[in-house]
C-alpha cells in the first residue's frame, strides 16, 4: 500500500543520509494478551502500511530549505518517476527565480560535498552544486501547477530524491508521487526493490522452509515420545509454526513490492503473524524460566504479574513496529517510534531475564532445607545455560543487528537480517533440543539411580534408629 504523510522532516547532516495442566489458558493474562491482540489488529486494519516503493507524499505551507522523501539503491539501469500536482506557493510574484526550487537526486558521500561547499561559499543553492542531479526544477512548470518527469539513473549508487527551496520566506504546497526501480532482463522488468535489497525475498522463503523442517521434525518427536508430552511442548510447536508463516508471508510481501511496487495487502498477515509470534515467544520463555508443565502445573502471582506485564508491552511493541515501516525513512516520528519499539523490547526481555533469576533463586533457597531439592540443583546446569542462551539471543537479535545495520550504513540490509535470523533459528534449536519430550527430563526430574540411592540411605537411617531404640531398651 502507498504511503501517506503529511510532513517530513528536515535532511540532516548528520546522517550523511506427564499431566497436562489446564490452568495456562484460563489465567487472566491469556484473556488479557487476546483482547490486546484484537485491538491491535484493528488498529492495523485502519494503519496504511509502509512497505511499499511507490510513495505518495502531501506537503503543506512548508518553508524548510530541504525536505528529503525517500532512499534508493540504483543499478546502472536504475529509473526515477516523479509526479508531482497541486502545487501553490504562498508568493505569487512571477519574477521569482524558480530554479532555485525544484527536486534533486544526491548520494551521502556527495552530499558532505555539498554542505561543505555552502558552508564556504562557493554556491547559494543545493541546486548550483555539480553535485547533484537535477530531476526538476519549477522554472519548467510555466504557470502549470503539476509536472511529471522521468530520470534514467545510470550510475549505480544509493540516491536520496530531496526538495529544494531557496526562496526566502516562500511556502511551498505539494503532493508528490515517487516511484523508483531498476530494470532488468532482456525485457527490461521493473525491480521496485533497492539493489541491496533484491535478495531478500529468497532468503525470508528458504528461512520459512527451515522452520517448516522444524516443525515437521517438532511433530515427529511429539508423536514419538507422546507419553511423556507437556502441553508446553505444544505451545513450542505453536511458536515455530507463527514464526515460519511471519517469514512466508514476509517473502511474499518484498516479492509483490519488488514486482508492482505495492504490497497488495500481504503486509496485513506479515504484522498479524509477527504480532502472534512476538507475543508466543515472549510467553514462552517466561514459562519455560518458571518450570511450567515441565514442574509445575501452576503459575504462582509474581509469574502471573510478568505475563500480565510482557503481553500487553509486546502488543504495544508491535504497533510502534506498524507505524514505524508506515513512516518515510526521514519522518521527525520514525526515530521515536523506533525508539518505543526498542525500549519496549528491552523491558520484555529484562523481565523474562528477571523471572529466570527469580526461579533460579527460589530453587536455590529451596536447596538449603530440601534433601531432594539439593539433588535437583545439581541439575540446574541446564536452566542456567538457557538464562545464557536468552541473554545471547537478545545481544544478538538487538544490539548486535542494529549495530551491523549502522557500521554498514544500510547499504546491506540483508547482512542484518540474515544474522538476526540465524541467532533466533539457533535459539529455537536449543530450546527444541534441551526441553524435548523424554522420560527422564533432565530439566528437574530425579531419575531412578538417585532414587533408588535416597531409598537406600532412608533404609539404613531406618536401621540405626531401630538399633538405638534396642540398646535403649
Amino acid at each position: 500500500m502507498t504511503n501517506q504523510n503529511e510532513d517530513i522532516s528536515l535532511f540532516s547532516s548528520q546522517i550523511s543520509l506427564g499431566s497436562t495442566p489446564k490452568v495456562l489458558f484460563s489465567i487472566s493474562p491469556m484473556g488479557k494478551m487476546c483482547r490486546s491482540f484484537l485491538l491491535f489488529l484493528l488498529i492495523s486494519l485502519f494503519v496504511s502500511f509502509g512497505f511499499a516503493k511507490i510513495r505518495f507524499t502531501k506537503i503543506r505551507s512548508n518553508d524548510r530549505p530541504i525536505i528529503p522523501f525517500d532512499e534508493f539503491w540504483f543499478t546502472h539501469n536504475g529509473r526515477l518517476e516523479l509526479n508531482v500536482s497541486q502545487i501553490t506557493l504562498s508568493d505569487n510574484n512571477p519574477n521569482l527565480n524558480f530554479n532555485n526550487v525544484g527536486f534533486f537526486l544526491c548520494t551521502r558521500d556527495a552530499w558532505l560535498h555539498v554542505l561543505q561547499q555552502l558552508a564556504d561559499a562557493e554556491i547559494s543553492c543545493v541546486l548550483h552544486s555539480s553535485l547533484v542531479k537535477i530531476v526538476s526544477n519549477f522554472k519548467t512548470l510555466n504557470g502549470k501547477s503539476s509536472f511529471n518527469s522521468v530520470l534514467p539513473v545510470k550510475n549505480a549508487d544509493r540516491y536520496t530524491l530531496l526538495f529544494a527551496n531557496c526562496l526566502s520566506q516562500v511556502k511551498v504546497s505539494m503532493t508528490v508521487r515517487s516511484a523508483m526501480y531498476n530494470l532488468k532482463g532482456n525485457q527490461n522488468h521493473r525491480d521496485y526493490l533497492s539493489a541491496d535489497e533484491t535478495f531478500l525475498p529468497k532468503l525470508y522463503f528458504l528461512l520459512s522452509l527451515v522452520y517448516f523442517t522444524l516443525a515437521g521434525i517438532w511433530i515427529y518427536v511429539l508423536y514419538k515420545k507422546r507419553l511423556t508430552v507437556f502441553r508446553i511442548h505444544f505451545f513450542m510447536l505453536i511458536v515455530v509454526v507463527l514464526k515460519a508463516l511471519n517469514l512466508v508471508s514476509k517473502a511474499e510481501d518484498t516479492l509483490y513490492i519488488q514486482q508492482t511496487g505495492t504490497a497488495h495487502g500481504w503486509d496485513v498477515p506479515f504484522y498479524i503473524f509477527s504480532s502472534l509470534k512476538g507475543i508466543m515467544l515472549f510467553t514462552l520463555i517466561i514459562l519455560i524460566g518458571t518450570g511450567w508443565s515441565l514442574l509445575k502445573p501452576y503459575l504462582q502471582d509474581k509469574e502471573k504479574m510478568v505475563l500480565t506485564i510482557v503481553i500487553p508491552l509486546q502488543v504495544v511493541a508491535n504497533i510502534a513496529l506498524v507505524i514505524f515501516d508506515e513512516t518515510s525513512p526521514f519522518s521527525p516520528y520514525r526515530v521515536t517510534w523506533k525508539s518505543l519499539f526498542l525500549l519496549v523490547d528491552i523491558i520484555c526481555c529484562c523481565a523474562m531475564l528477571l523471572q529466570i533469576i527469580w526461579s533460579i533463586k527460589n530453587l536455590r533457597e529451596a536447596a538449603q532445607t530440601d534433601g531432594k531439592a539439593a539433588v535437583n540443583l545439581m541439575k540446574l546446569t541446564l536452566f542456567k545455560q538457557y538464562y545464557v542462551m536468552v541473554i545471547c539471543y537478545i545481544y544478538s537479535t538487538l544490539v548486535a543487528v542494529y549495530g551491523l545495520e549502522t557500521i554498514t550504513w544500510g547499504k546491506y540490509p540483508w547482512s542484518s537480517v540474515l544474522v538476526g535470523e540465524l541467532a533466533t533459528l539457533v535459539f529455537y534449536v536449543f530450546t527444541g533440543y534441551k526441553f524435548k519430550p523424554q522420560t527422564y527430563n533432565p530439566y528437574f526430574t530425579i531419575d531412578d539411580e538417585e532414587e533408588e540411592e535416597e531409598e537406600e540411605a532412608d533404609d539404613v537411617e531406618q536401621l540405626k534408629l531401630h538399633d538405638e531404640e534396642k540398646i535403649g531398651q
